[in-house]
């Protein structure tokens, strides 16, 4: 049959809506990784205390500069460590300022990943709506192909379109898997940039 691809992909997508909600308290979320809703501070920082530098991170215009090209994943974790040690070393308070740094990367880090998370779980909600039309652009088909004598320019309409719909929503799919990864390599990012910072105020 012409659209038997179009048609047995729909038993593909059906699996891989749902695969991925071992939580229920999470029911978008599609990722084998388990959802973390925030970075746990304990989990990333082991240096002094940042109860007195909470949110004053924003007020200073060179840390606020920095934190932003820190927390960017396209500047490389060696070039982003290199410019934290040059900038404590020429800091006067460098426990202070090392705090400060750290406390606008975790706020920034936090802030990314939570966007991340949300995106994951929005395009989520898209696939399953997605995949609801599929279902019943495939049920119509059926019907469609059942009919005596069968519109042969309907079918193939239909056809078309089911063969589109479900590439769409392969790819999609692909993307998803891939940004699942994004969240843990936030994570990392942030705990390689803490311990920078930790080992330069030591």
């Amino acid at each position: 049959m012409k659209y038997q691809t179009a048609i047995a992909a729909w038993f593909a997508v059906t699996a891989t809506i749902g695969v991925a909600h071992a939580d229920p308290r999470y029911p978008d979320w599609p990722c084998t990784q388990a959802k973390v809703p925030e970075i746990s501070l304990a989990a990333v920082w082991a240096g002094p205390p940042l109860d007195d530098v909470s949110g004053k991170w924003k007020d200073d215009a060179k840390v606020s500069a920095l934190v932003a090209k820190l927390a960017a994943r396209r500047t490389p974790l060696e070039e982003a460590q290199k410019a934290i040690a040059e900038y404590l070393n020429g800091a006067a308070d460098k426990t202070g300022s090392g705090k400060l740094l750290f406390a606008g990367l975790f706020d920034s880090l936090n802030a990314q990943r939570s966007q991340v998370l949300n995106g994951l779980e929005r395009v989520t909600r898209k696939q399953r709506e997605a995949a609801e039309k599929i279902r019943s652009d495939t049920l119509a088909l059926h019907a469609l192909q059942g009919e005596t004598p069968p519109d042969q320019a309907k079918i193939d309409d239909l056809g078309n379109q089911l063969v589109w719909q479900t590439r769409i929503f392969e790819d999609r799919q692909r993307v998803i898997k891939f940004v699942c990864e994004v969240p843990t390599a936030i994570d990392q990012r942030l705990f390689a940039l803490g311990r920078t910072i930790q080992q330069e105020i030591e």
